[in-house]
């Protein structure tokens, strides 16, 4: 990471010691912002480790009982290490530097992107990841879904590397690291669906057969743990429909598409301060509100996702606390659609990625935390957009940037100490 400017370079260590610090600091004090990653380390996931470490296999076997929705494969990992006699507290602060790297690798990812940016743009840009409610909490409180995001960022990194090149060696690496993400976080595996959508343009036949082969041949394992053994920890958990229900799938995608969208629409809010892409934006509207319209009154229709499930999103929690119903909900979740409509109209790139965001989600609940900083990753990633160029061209988007982290994190403050 060489910055020309001295001052500059020093600048930026200060601020990444400030944030490992805050992080450090949180971690001794317990900081959980998401208001649950410490239910989830001390119910569900250090009990298995703990389990997994004295009997691997009896574990596995039984691992529906333990409740616990998330692959058990980095589990199983923490579990080696606990075998080895690290104690509880040398575990978590293990797995919170090691979650440290998945912001390099968002920076190096950067650089392959945006070439002609100044490195320390880039620099300030990725560790404005530390400011993450949900980072912060999984990085404190170990969680597979950060594993998984790590491994993930690494396959975007190879297929950035393709790209600037075309050698089959970083193809091959894409798939393995998405492959390895995909264990320790099952949603991301949707993504090959992304990822073979270009290669299907640059490789040949035989290069594409003998990848979906491997592809099959890597998820064998996990098939036959879920189906043969009949070992669904997927859904374990998770509110059913009914109040009766324990545990339930949804395959009601409006209440994905609204829900997710919402989503999707907050954490795009700091980019989308750019007057020449809001008068864009508005020329589109007359274009595209009709189909819009459509699309929503249909999602509306069939939506019927309870505040019980929790989660939700921003928007749907802001709004069931406000006036106790969906309504605030409902006028950005349209709101959101537009701006969708807008990225998406003419570019399969962009509504692939979307679509995949939405089924990779096959729960009744739907979690903010499951998007975060996913989102902003991808915006500056694989994402086609202008606005992403145009981000770094004024360096007040930075401070803008940062400023909504931490508005987010006085939000999540304010929440899970005076409304909860």
């Amino acid at each position: 990471m060489i910055v020309k400017n001295q001052n500059l370079k020093f600048n930026i260590i200060y601020l990444f010691i400030l944030f490992y610090i805050s992080l450090v600091v949180g971690f001794y004090l317990g900081e959980d912002l998401n208001f649950g990653a410490t239910e989830d380390w001390l119910r569900t996931d250090f009990p298995v480790i703990k389990d997994l470490s004295l009997d691997l296999k009896n574990t596995l076997l039984n691992y529906e009982s333990y409740g616990h929705r998330h692959s058990p494969v980095y589990l199983i990992f923490l579990s080696l290490l606990k075998k080895l006699g690290i104690s509880y507290d040398a575990l978590r602060f293990f797995h919170l530097n090691l979650s440290i790297l998945l912001i390099y690798f968002f920076y190096k990812c950067l650089v392959l992107k945006f070439n002609n940016v100044e490195k320390s743009l880039l620099i300030i840009l990725s560790l404005s990841i530390f400011l993450s409610p949900t980072f912060r909490s999984l990085a404190i409180w170990p969680s597979s879904r950060i594993a998984g995001l790590f491994f993930f960022v690494l396959s975007i990194y190879e297929f950035l590397k393709f790209q600037k090149t075309y050698l089959n060696i970083h193809l091959l690496k894409n798939i393995f690291f998405l492959i390895v993400s995909s264990y320790m976080s099952p949603n991301f595996s949707l993504f090959v669906i992304f990822f073979f959508y270009h290669y299907l343009k640059r490789v040949n036949i035989k290069t594409v057969i003998l990848i979906l082969l491997f592809c099959t041949l890597s998820s064998l394992p996990a098939f036959y743990y879920i189906f043969v053994l009949d070992i669904n920890f997927l859904t374990a958990g998770t509110p059913g429909v009914a109040s009766e229900q324990a545990v339930g799938l949804s395959f009601n995608f409006s209440n994905k598409i609204l829900i997710i969208s919402s989503i999707v629409l907050f954490h795009f809010i700091p980019f989308l301060i750019n007057k020449e892409f809001i008068k864009d934006f508005i020329k589109s509207l007359k274009k595209n509100v009709i189909y819009v319209v459509a699309f929503f009154t249909i999602n509306l229709i069939f939506f019927d996702y309870l505040p019980r499930f929790t989660g939700g999103g921003f928007f749907f929690q802001i709004s069931n606390y406000l006036i106790n119903n969906n309504l605030i909900f409902y006028f950005f979740s349209f709101l959101s659609l537009m701006f969708l409509a807008y990225f998406v109209k003419n570019n399969l790139n962009n509504l692939i990625i979307f679509i995949l965001l939405i089924l990779s989600n096959i729960q009744n609940t739907i979690y903010h935390k499951y998007y975060d900083p996913l989102i902003m990753i991808l915006f500056f990633t694989i994402f086609n957009s202008s606005l992403s160029n145009k981000f770094f061209k004024n360096k007040l988007n930075l401070l803008y940037l940062y400023s909504f982290y931490l508005i987010f994190i006085l939000m999540r403050v304010i929440k899970n100490n005076y409304l909860i």
